[in-house]
């Protein structure tokens, strides 16, 4: 697996540092720009969580719970991952992540759809490391 798009939810949330707000930064980010990817291991909620702060270094949130583990293992084990903004979504945001080294790159335009549901991308289910 090369790359994938993953959800960033919790941009309702305030951000504990008072430094900017998650809905107004998400608005200011672009497809393409890039994204950081930072472990969390003393967040009360989940030791697994991992924060996404924009190329500004403004928090927009948090990779859901089902992928967190799964990428903080990643990062914990020093495996390099890459990540860009993708596009605004309801819940927040959708970022897409390349592992390895690899540039992450935006998946192809999709026709708006009727549903007002954000895209869809499937993607394969990774297998456990």
């Amino acid at each position: 697996m090369r790359e994938l798009s993953l959800y960033v939810v919790g941009a309702d949330h305030p951000n504990r540092t008072g430094k900017g707000n998650r809905r107004f930064e998400i608005l200011l980010c672009r497809p393409g720009e890039p994204v950081l990817l930072v472990l969390e291991p003393r967040n009360p909620v989940d030791p697994d969580a991992v924060m996404v702060m924009s190329a500004r270094g403004v928090q927009i949130g948090y990779l859901t719970a089902e992928r967190a583990p799964w990428i903080a293992g990643m990062l914990r084990g020093g495996r390099e991952v890459r990540a860009i903004f993708q596009q605004a979504t309801r819940p927040g945001a959708a970022i897409r992540v390349a592992f390895n080294g690899a540039t992450p790159t935006l998946p192809p335009a999709t026709a708006p759809a009727t549903d007002p549901a954000p895209d869809f991308w499937p993607d394969e289910i990774p297998p456990d490391d």
